[in-house]
Order: C-alpha cells, then sequence, then structure tokens
C-alpha cells in the first residue's frame, strides 16, 4: 500500500513539475515556441510584382535567418486591401507577417477599407522600388519629350497602365496632371499584367517599378524613357529623370512612392516582433538579397529609417504627403482630415 501511495505522490510531483516548467516558458516569451516550424508571409498582390519580387528574395533571407520555413501567400485584390484584411485577421502570435506596399496608407481615403499602417507594427520598411516610364519596343514614341506631346495634344487619350485606385501608378500619374498632362488611366491587377499589356500593345506605356521591367529592358522587349525620380539611375544615365523635363517638380519626386514594409497585426508580443527585426538585420547582410536589391537599384530604406519610432513617423509623413496629394485632386472619396491626417507643412 505504501508503495502505492509513493508512486502516486512521485507521478503527481512529476506532473507539477513539469506543469511549472511549461508556465514558466510561456511566461517567457509571447508564444513559448516561437519561431514556427512554418511563417506565412502574405503579399497582397499577384505575382512577378516589385511586392512579389522584393517579399520573396526577403522571405528566402528570412528563411535562412530564422531556420524555419518562409511561405509566401500571394492574395491579391482590392488595391491590396484583401491581403491586408487577412493578416489583421490572422492569429497575432507571429506565424503571419505581412509584405505590404503603398497602398495601404491610402485605403481610407479612397474608401477601399478602414485599414491603415496604425492597425500594424512595423518590423521593417525594407524597399523603394523606383518608378520608371517604359514603352514597347516598337513604340513611336523615342523620348519621354514625344510622349509627353502626345499626351498634352490629346488629353484622356493616350492609355497608360496601373494597379488601380491608391497605388503608387495613380499617385504619379496624378503628378503628371499637376503640370498638365492626363493619360487615359487603365488599371490591370498586377505590376506585371500592365507591362506585358505594354509589351502587347494594349496601352502605351506604364510606370512600372525598374525591378518589374530591367529583364525586358536587357532583352530589348521595352523603351525606357524616364526615371520617375529626381536623379538619373546610374546603369542608364543618358535617360533623364523626370524632375529635368517637368520643371518644379522636384518636391513631389523625391518622395519614395512604392515603400514595401514587412508588418504583422497590431498586439504581436513584442519578443516575437523584437526576434523578427533581429532576423531581419541578419537578412538585410544576407549576400543574395542584397545582391538583388544592388543589381535592381532598389533604394534600401531600411537603411534609412532603422527604428520603429523613424519608421512611423516615415509613415506619417508620407500619409499627408501623398493623401493631401489625392484628394486636392478629387481623387479620394473622404478627405484624409477624416482620419486625422494633417495637411503637410507649406
Amino acid at each position: 500500500m505504501r508503495r502505492v501511495i509513493h508512486r502516486i505522490a512521485a507521478l503527481a510531483l512529476a506532473v507539477c513539475l513539469l506543469l511549472s516548467l511549461a508556465a514558466c516558458g510561456a511566461a517567457g516569451s509571447g508564444t513559448g515556441k516561437y519561431p514556427f516550424r512554418t511563417v506565412r508571409m502574405i503579399v497582397p498582390y499577384g505575382a512577378n510584382g516589385t511586392t512579389d519580387l522584393v517579399g520573396r528574395k526577403l522571405g528566402a533571407a528570412l528563411e535562412r535567418a530564422l531556420g524555419v520555413s518562409v511561405v509566401i501567400d500571394n492574395q491579391p485584390g482590392a488595391s491590396g486591401s484583401l491581403g491586408c484584411r487577412a493578416a489583421l485577421d490572422a492569429p497575432r502570435d507571429g506565424s503571419v507577417l505581412l509584405f505590404a506596399a503603398d497602398s495601404l496608407g491610402t485605403q481610407r481615403v479612397m474608401g477601399i477599407s478602414d485599414m491603415s499602417y496604425d492597425d500594424f507594427d512595423p518590423i521593417y520598411t525594407v524597399a523603394n522600388d523606383i518608378k520608371v516610364i517604359v514603352v514597347g519596343k516598337n513604340s513611336p514614341y523615342e523620348t519621354i519629350g514625344d510622349l509627353l506631346a502626345a499626351i498634352e495634344a490629346a488629353p484622356n487619350t493616350v492609355q497608360m497602365a496601373y494597379t488601380g485606385p491608391g497605388g503608387s501608378g495613380h499617385v504619379q500619374a496624378l503628378i503628371m496632371n499637376e503640370f498638365g498632362y492626363y493619360p487615359a488611366l487603365t488599371a490591370y491587377s498586377s505590376g506585371s499584367d500592365g507591362i506585358i499589356a505594354v509589351m502587347s500593345g494594349q496601352v502605351v506605356f506604364t510606370n512600372a517599378n525598374y525591378s518589374t521591367v530591367a529583364d525586358y529592358l536587357d532583352a530589348g522587349e521595352l523603351r525606357l524613357l524616364a526615371v520617375c525620380a529626381t536623379e538619373r539611375m546610374e546603369k542608364y544615365p543618358d535617360v533623364p529623370a523626370l524632375s529635368e523635363i517637368m520643371a518644379g517638380s522636384e518636391a513631389l519626386l523625391s518622395i519614395p512612392y512604392t515603400p514595401l514594409s514587412l508588418l504583422v497585426a497590431g498586439g504581436v508580443p513584442e519578443d516575437v516582433q523584437a526576434m523578427l527585426r533581429s532576423a531581419c538585420e541578419e537578412a538585410f547582410r544576407d549576400s543574395e538579397f542584397t545582391e538583388f536589391m544592388d543589381s535592381n537599384s532598389i533604394e534600401k530604406l531600411y537603411e534609412k529609417y532603422p527604428t520603429v519610432e523613424e519608421t512611423r513617423a516615415f509613415y506619417r509623413e508620407w500619409e499627408s504627403t501623398v493623401c493631401w496629394l489625392m484628394a486636392d485632386a478629387g481623387a479620394t472619396v473622404y478627405s484624409p482630415a477624416d482620419f486625422g491626417i494633417a495637411r503637410p507643412a507649406a
């Protein structure tokens, strides 16, 4: 009988010890077992666009840094809002990441969704893939001057491919409007679809992200007319920056219009976020990732905004500039003021 009692007591002690260890493990971490065997990175756009291309390169580098699989989950639709919503509704344990583009900052004023950067916690603002104006190889337009002259002569006629309201292509079309150029906007579900439309002659031009057209330019399938920025590209020193052609546009064209960010839904445990930030810092030193960034002339925003505080300040400034630019052009459903977005200082 005593043996039975001793065995029961020993078993009870072992169970208590295991429960205590489990509790200590849970208390020491927001999840107790992060990183998971698989982490899902939602890309709210289709394959082969800039968000997808940079996201996949970052995901591969994060795999090596975290030691777990990072699966890219493309969820396109509604100017990126469907994928953003899926990330926001996911478990807040770090198992789901969002690699978002700029449209997250404009969805509220466009009436697309009620989401914004404020609903997420930034891990890092990663990249700005510079925008360029390209036409097909058989286009009659040899220079940006030729194209702008045609747009000016026939407003709302010369077709331009873009990815929908509130995206970087839309914003840069509004900048063209500010200087008297009104292309006819034709929406496609992804940047890659718009590029195909240019090459097939469905539309005249697009202002694509450089990484998505680099191979086509090298192959001679597309012709580069201008860089949508204030500086020329090192690889194409003879191609003008758009600010050279549109006098007075320097302030508007100096903004990174395609900021790509790694985010998690607000409320993910701080220790998990810290682990992800550390993994990103390792990924940013990954030779494959840095070679991709450098070879595609992608601006490294993680160097420009290295802290969470600086990233949040950048988002506020970006939303202020872009949302008011769109509102003043009559392109928004709601005023930025409705969401407490301050007008940029004069």
